[in-house]
């Protein structure tokens, strides 16, 4: 028996999924939550073997629960936005579905994870039909601290450091680790607003102060937090790109 758990905040789409999964004897359902931090226990103390999981839901979102799981299980998106797909397959979904979700998709996707030798296999967007890719941004990050998940929005960011497979978030309440690194942060967050100036640095472009010769080729921009932090050339060039320099 394989062990199910489901995560939206919508009753009726939970209700749904279990609905589909009564043709499937081999699924049991060990959890249903209505958002993510439900889901994140759920996960954590029952250990499922396949996740159906929402993109948008209130106060944690279903990607920013997922980057809370160091063991993270199967996972089938289930979601009323086409536009998350590719970061969808970025997280190893097996599946991203939308709604309302139809049954005939619904066993596709389940024939997909019964067909997988592992539990987390990518897969590329472009096995997926009938789904657009978009960009969204967003506007915080979520950190575990000390046992505590913590969100941090955008505007408390001084800056954020890399530091090998993970990120440092220099905040105005402290700092705080991430296991992401710089590029995968950069990618998340709206590009007119942060800027990686450096291999080692992402800031906002709200904290910058000003800018001031450094070594050659490079230059320091001074934020409002008081640090100061290395531009190189490229990133300099992000820089005039950005503010119109």
């Amino acid at each position: 028996m394989y062990k199910v758990v489901i995560v939206d905040d919508e009753p009726l789409a939970r209700q749904l999924i279990q609905a589909l999964l009564a043709d499937h004897s081999q699924f049991e359902v060990v959890a249903s939550c209505c958002d993510g931090f439900e889901g994140f226990k759920a996960i954590k103390e029952r250990r499922p073997d396949l996740v159906f999981l929402d993109v948008q839901m209130p106060r944690l979102s279903g990607f920013e629960m997922l980057e809370l799981i160091d063991e993270r299980p199967s996972v089938i998106f289930t979601t009323a936005f086409d536009e998350y797909a590719v970061q969808a397959f970025d997280s190893h979904a097996i599946d991203y579905l939308l709604k309302p979700i139809l049954k005939d998709r619904f066993d596709t996707a389940i024939g997909k994870w019964m067909k997988q030798t592992s539990p987390v296999v990518a897969v590329s967007p472009e096995t997926l039909p009938d789904v657009r890719i978009g960009e969204g941004y967003r506007h915080r990050i979520v950190v575990k601290d000390n046992g505590l998940i913590r969100i941090i929005p955008e505007k408390d960011i001084h800056y954020v450091e890399a530091d090998d497979d993970y990120v440092r978030i220099y905040t105005k309440a402290g700092t705080y680790m991430k296991k992401n690194t710089l590029a995968q942060i950069e990618q998340q967050l709206d590009p007119e607003q942060f800027v990686k100036v450096h291999r080692s640095y992402l800031i906002p472009v709200d904290q910058l102060v000003r800018i001031e010769p450094y070594e050659k080729d490079s230059h320091l921009a001074l934020l409002h937090c008081g640090a100061k932090v290395t531009v190189s050339k490229a990133g300099m060039q992000k820089l005039k790109s950005v503010l119109g320099w």
